[in-house]
């Protein structure tokens, strides 16, 4: 009888509310891990009397797997078992490695002294995430269609957001209360739950639960797998160095350097520098973050389909640009605390508005045939960003005050400002549906129809 019902549960290509829940659900699995490690860990370690240098090598460990996403990507678009669908069984092999690696850290004996073995452990959760978030990605873009993109995308990242400021906020409490060994346990039971999502839930009708289970291949699958690496390899050249590609790879690129640096700077800046406790952070962290990421669930998605993506991330990035320069403007007041959670509450709504604005953005420039990859291309560059601000936070704080420090994310963000006004969509969806019809000129049976690039069916 449970075989019985477990089969006839509907399938997220039939299902818009359930593709919502489930998509919201994986994303939250990505925020509770994150939160601790980019942001929980790093104000407790501040707190502790570990350097900005440590603290950002750390940081940037920690980031550093999300940019190997291209070199994964393709790994996933070439392999799957498609009888149990196209992405989830990448999606259920990175959720239970990210559950193993987070729950594996919790047994690091003294993390503080052990800072190599500590990011050993948030290299591994960070690389399982990768797993689970390409599967994630992919799957969205494979059953998504492109007016339900930006809603998705709103409701994925302010998960996302909710987890982490959740994580952040319970495990920087029972860190300091318990111990680092009962905060990451607490946290990795969360995880675990969420498993029941892509173990109990398939891509589309009649595929497999799992490999010992009754089900086939789905027909629409089967067409959309790509079986040659030169033919992912060559359809992902022609189609990212298309103009706007670039451009978007750029402007992500550029933003997110200054992401990263701020992200980096903000444990080390309220607790060494304004002498804040790593809880106070943490439970100001938390708040903001979960009301950005509320915001961002039901506000930031039904904006962006009013009004238009590029123009409401060119509000965003000016409104962004101006709670930077005014929190340099008032160093005089930074002991005021109302202050700093203005800068917060300003800064991380922005933020959370401007991520969802950009990956509604990069799923609309995908070709479907390589979707995955080519939007995995877009997340690495902006991961590699990450990382890369975050080792800026050493050498900055060594040779500038803190007010420049954190005046220098107007230059990252100024060059994304300029370059996204280059973006149109309907001249680059032309080249995209051109490159479309030649490959299928090439090919012996016809794939996927070349309106296809334009709206994406379930």
């Amino acid at each position: 009888m449970k075989k019985l019902i477990i089969y006839r549960f509907p399938s997220l290509s039939e299902n818009a509310v359930l593709r919502y829940l489930s998509f919201s659900a994986l994303y939250l699995a990505q925020g509770i891990p994150e939160g601790l490690v980019i942001f929980g860990i790093p104000a407790w370690m501040a707190m502790n009397g570990k350097s900005p240098a440590e603290i950002g090598s750390f940081a940037a460990v920690a980031i550093l797997p999300w940019s190997f996403k291209i070199v994964a990507a393709p790994l996933m678009d070439r392999f799957t078992y498609l009888p149990m669908g196209r992405r989830r069984p990448w999606i259920i092999f990175g959720q239970t490695g990210l559950i193993v690696s987070f729950l594996s850290m919790a047994f690091i004996p003294d993390p503080l002294n052990n800072l190599n073995l500590l990011m050993i452990a948030a290299f591994s959760v960070s690389l399982f995430s990768v797993f689970q978030d390409i599967g994630v990605d992919g799957m969205a873009i494979d059953i998504l269609p492109v007016d339900q993109q930006a809603r998705a995308n709103g409701l994925m990242w302010g998960s996302k957001t909710l987890g982490i400021s959740a994580s952040v906020a319970a495990g920087s409490f029972i860190i300091n209360t318990y111990g680092f060994f009962y905060a990451i346990s607490a946290l990795s039971f969360f995880v675990l739950l969420i498993m029941i999502v892509p173990v109990f839930l398939r891509e589309r009708p009649g595929e497999k639960i799992m490999p010992w289970t009754k089900g086939k291949t789905s027909e629409i699958s089967g067409k959309l797998q790509l079986h040659s690496w030169r033919a992912i390899l060559k359809s992902l050249y022609q189609v990212f160095f298309l103009r706007v590609s670039i451009i978007m790879g750029v402007a992500v690129f550029s933003y997110c350097i200054g992401r990263g640096l701020i992200r980096a700077v903000l444990p080390v800046f309220t607790v060494q520098e304004l002498g804040w406790t790593d809880v106070s952070y943490s439970q100001t962290f938390a708040t903001v973050n979960m009301i950005s990421g509320i915001l961002g669930m039901f506000v930031a998605g039904a904006l962006i389909d009013f009004f238009g993506k590029i123009r409401m991330m060119t509000i965003y990035l000016l409104c962004l640009i101006g709670v930077v320069l005014i929190m340099t403007l008032m160093k005089n007041y930074w002991q005021n605390d109302l202050v700093i959670y203005g800068f917060f509450a300003g800064f991380f709504i922005l933020d959370t508005f401007i991520t969802i604005a950009v990956f509604a953005t990069a799923m609309q420039l995908c070709w479907k045939r390589i979707s995955a990859t080519q939007f995995t291309l877009f997340m690495a560059i902006a991961n590699l960003g990450l990382a890369a601000g975050a080792r800026l936070l050493g050498p900055l704080t060594e040779n500038l005050n803190w007010e420049y420090v954190i005046l220098s994310v107007v230059i990252f963000s100024s060059v994304m400002l300029v370059l996204i006004r280059y973006i149109h969509f309907d001249s680059h969806l032309i080249k995209v549906n051109r490159l479309e019809a030649m490959q299928l000129a090439k090919d012996d049976e016809e794939l996927v129809p070349v309106t296809e690039n334009i709206r994406i069916t379930a």
